[in-house]
């Protein structure tokens, strides 16, 4: 097949249900569980289409019939605080650079292979997202991003809403934080409109179940520990490729609840403010890189 043909499987997606924003998410679902699962066989031969003869038809069939799949993995992610509706987006394109990846000789199902694929998306977007936990540059606000939503689900709390003044005021004593800044980050935090509401006026379904399967077994949290710990030795090795100051700014700016000020970097390296707010951004960019090459590597 074509080089040209394999970049028109991921632009040519004319005829893919999208995702236009919050609001449309759930039309969106709704369209989605329309599409048909394959069978093994029916996936294999649309596979031999695309691949040795560039039909594009059949890729789009494949991409359709795994919607689904990405739509799970992608709400999984949806305590980030990003967009709802960018995830899932992203696991999409995820899903189509399976779908232009995948062959027949890796021995497994397409399902199996696009996960990586999805999951990889999803965390790259999040990287390129990861502006929200430098909202700004004091320890406060950082402390207010790492823990704000641990300390909601403490006190039971789990809607994107305005938090009572009480509330505000409990957990501003107790991270020792402003409560214009709680109210603030909690705002930030709850961008995504939530899924957990009835499906209709006469249903007990919410949203979220025509999508997820909520039920969990060994195997899948076995699953979780695997990607967690792949996680954690992909961003190990990452970090061990850069230079000594650039690991020190970025484990203690960006990898830890507490982090230090510009200032408190730039004294013990020597240089300004600013100069330690330059050596930031660039070292976030290229750790950014590292792991989306590294993410890649791993998956082919």
């Amino acid at each position: 097949m074509s080089q040209n043909n394999e970049v028109m499987v991921i632009k040519n997606t004319s005829n893919l249900p999208q995702v236009i924003d919050e609001n449309s998410l759930f039309s969106y679902f709704e369209k989605i569980k329309k599409f048909p699962v394959l069978t093994e066989s029916e996936e294999v031969s649309l596979i031999r289409e695309f691949k040795e003869k560039g039909d594009l038809t059949a890729a789009q069939k494949l991409i359709t019939s795994h919607l689904r799949l990405a739509a799970k993995i992608a709400l999984t992610y949806r305590r980030y605080g990003l967009p709802l509706a960018d995830i899932v987006s992203e696991a999409n394109i995820g899903l189509m650079q399976a779908v232009k990846k995948f062959d027949l000789d890796k021995k497994v199902r397409l399902a199996t292979y696009a996960i990586w694929w999805i999951k990889a998306a999803i965390n790259d977007y999040i990287l390129r997202s990861w502006s929200l936990v430098k909202i700004g540059t004091v320890a406060a606000q950082k402390k207010l991003f790492y823990n704000l939503n641990r300390i909601k689900a403490r006190l039971g709390i789990y809607e994107n809403r305005e938090l009572e003044p009480s509330v505000v005021k409990s957990i501003a004593k107790e991270l020792v934080v402003d409560e214009k800044d709680v109210v603030e980050m909690n705002r930030r935090l709850g961008g995504d409109k939530s899924l957990n509401v009835a499906a209709c006026d006469d249903s007990d379904e919410e949203k979220v179940d025509f999508v997820v399967d909520n039920r969990q077994n060994i195997e899948e949290n076995l699953g979780r520990r695997q990607e967690s710990a792949i996680k954690a030795k992909v961003l190990h090795d990452c970090l061990s490729k850069m230079d000594e100051r650039e690991q020190y700014i970025i484990k203690n700016r960006m990898l830890t609840d507490s982090p230090s000020t510009l200032e408190e970097i730039g004294a013990r390296f020597g240089i300004s403010r600013e100069r330690v707010r330059q050596i930031e951004k660039k070292s976030f960019e290229k750790l950014a890189s590292l792991v989306k090459l590294e993410l890649a590597q791993k998956m082919c």
